[in-house]
């Protein structure tokens, strides 16, 4: 039985056929451009307040469009994240929860959509994650034997995983290939700042004692060196990203796109990727549009990663298919919204492909939710008994130096509860007076009305979502 589902099957399904047949026909729908660096919070942003950083050409992009700095992804892990960016759903609902998972083929992506719009459509650079890993000599026959990887049939040019250096020729050949006259969507995806980092990613490194320390790390010598070559990958990342828009505008397309840049989650540091905290979760979104976004704009708007989707389609004149959970913010872009949503969601999923027999720690299994208001988040720990520890960095020199300052007994005692301590299954943050979420208020009285209210936007959440895990309410 095939898997593979016609374009014309695929608009019956979502009932949105003839609406795209329409939107084809219009001669006036902008390209569509989407930037993913990878493993980024927002805070390692010069245009998001970071006086240390150089990203002289994202900060100037940054003026040129809108800033939105209420982005959080639907999971703090490449994978569902992107997953989410590409569908408009949550990575449970579209069955994505293992880590790494092909993305089933009866499930539409935004790519898919905007063909049947008459669209060209592409992916190049770094792996797009949504094939699975099918490498292995017991899952690789399995794929093939089921035609699992359908990347190649949704989009009309594929690039995976070329190397940095090939960046602007993949670009260049994506544009070679599209036809003349047709609107594109291309999804461009980096390395930086993904861990392992670079000692030599750039010429001038950022000064390691001039690095703000966050408020949710100690300061330790690790920490700062760390956080320095982090953020040499950051500004590195920072010129590739530059060279992209250079052929956008070599190409004379610069005028009718939308540039849409975003962090896939964030940085591989403790309480960051991994975790449902905000630096795990909370990307900078950056979107230029001539003429459509004002020069400059800021927004404080709650968006999810699944709204990705619905904003560029909404965008391209394209319906919404009912089925995405995703909400379009494009009316935020164009500021005539404050916002859309009262509430974000995310969800903490397998991370790796260890069999189960070897997770130990959070760094290598976890399974947690997360709903986070303007001032309030609520996460529900369903695997609390897993000892915390940092993706991909837990053998840095930063949480070397913090577990030994901690076993040494001179750890601040609010980071040796928060990395240290129990864990327990739920946890309540007061953003407002707490934004490191560093004070586990969950229980206490005087928010109870809060955590209920939390509790029960999660349960519907996961209801709708078909999620597998226990709900939070036995009610």
């Amino acid at each position: 039985m095939s898997l593979k589902l016609t374009r014309r099957q695929l608009g019956a399904a979502l009932g949105v056929a003839p609406a795209l047949a329409r939107a084809a026909e219009s001669a006036d729908r902008p390209n569509l451009l989407l930037i993913l660096s990878d493993d980024h919070t927002a805070e390692f942003t010069g245009c998001y307040g970071n006086p240390v950083i150089k990203t002289p050409n994202l900060d100037r992009f940054a003026a040129e469009g809108m800033r939105l700095s209420g982005m959080f992804t639907a999971a703090p892990q490449c994978v569902p994240s992107r997953v989410a960016f590409m569908t408009g759903r949550s990575p449970i609902a579209v069955r994505m929860g293992r880590f790494s998972a092909p993305l089933p083929a009866d499930v539409p992506t935004l790519p898919e959509l905007l063909r049947q719009a008459g669209y060209f459509t592409g992916v190049c650079r770094r792996t797009h994650h949504l094939d699975g890993a099918a490498s292995g000599p017991v899952s690789g026959p399995i794929y093939r034997k089921y035609g699992l990887q359908t990347m190649a049939r949704r989009v009309d040019y594929l690039d995976v995983d070329s190397p940095p250096s090939q960046t602007v020729a993949k670009v260049e050949e994506f544009f070679s290939k599209k036809p003349a006259g047709k609107p594109f969507f291309l999804w461009v995806n980096f390395n930086d700042p993904h861990h392992p980092w670079d000692s030599n990613a750039i010429p001038q490194p950022h000064q390691r004692a001039r690095i703000p320390i966050p408020k949710y790390l100690p300061d330790l010598p690790g920490i700062r060196e760390d956080l320095g070559r982090y953020y040499d990958e950051v500004a590195r990342m920072d010129g590739e990203f530059q060279s992209v828009l250079e052929v956008l505008e070599r190409r004379g397309s610069a005028n009718n796109t939308l540039v849409m840049f975003m962090g896939d989650n964030g940085a591989a540091i403790p309480h960051g990727k991994g975790s449902l905290y905000d630096p795990g979760l909370n990307v900078p979104c950056l979107v230029r549009w001539p003429a459509r976004i004002r020069p400059g704009a800021v927004s404080q708007a709650l968006v999810s990663g699944e709204d990705v989707t619905p904003t560029f389609l909404e965008a391209a004149g394209l319906p919404v298919p009912q089925q995405l959970s995703g909400r379009s913010f494009l009316s935020v872009l164009r500021g005539e919204a404050a916002g859309t949503r009262n509430v974000v969601f995310a969800a903490r999923l397998t991370h790796g492909s260890r069999p189960f027999k070897e997770a130990t720690t959070t760094h290598t299994f976890d399974l947690s939710r997360m709903v986070r208001s303007r001032r309030y988040k609520l996460i529900y720990n369903c695997t609390p008994h897993m000892r915390y520890s940092p993706v991909d960095s837990y053998t840095e020199r930063g949480w070397l130096e913090m577990t030994d300052e901690h076993l040494w007994g001179r750890l601040d005692p609010v980071f040796d509860q928060a990395y240290y301590g129990r864990r327990t299954v739920l946890e309540l943050y007061d953003l407002e007076k707490d934004p490191a979420e560093l004070r586990n208020l969950a229980g206490t009285p005087e928010l109870r009305s809060i955590e209920r209210e939390l509790l029960v936007a999660m349960q519907e959440k996961m209801i709708l979502d078909w999620d597998y895990l226990p709900l939070p309410l036995a009610e």
